[in-house]
């Protein structure tokens, strides 16, 4: 089973909201997950998130693969 850390869409039409969820690779962008990490926000003066490091680091640890933009969000 290959995990990866990324993103998952939610809110309102036209609202950019998402969640940094755990989840198999081959699964749908928004489809079920394992674990959420936290969840990101980005408007067009700044961007809000809040996403538990510690959890991050664990799924890390066991093999997950963050997408290129949750790495950018992490840093």
């Amino acid at each position: 089973m290959s995990l990866v850390i990324r993103l998952t869409r939610t809110g309102k039409k036209g609202e950019r909201k998402f969640r940094v969820v755990v989840k198999e690779k081959r699964s749908k962008r928004d489809g079920g997950f394992l674990d959420m990490l936290g969840w990101y926000q980005k408007t067009a003066d700044h961007s809000n998130k809040k996403i538990n490091m510690e959890r991050y680091n664990y799924w890390v640890s066991q093999g997950a693969q963050p997408s290129a933009t949750v790495q950018e969000i992490t840093k």
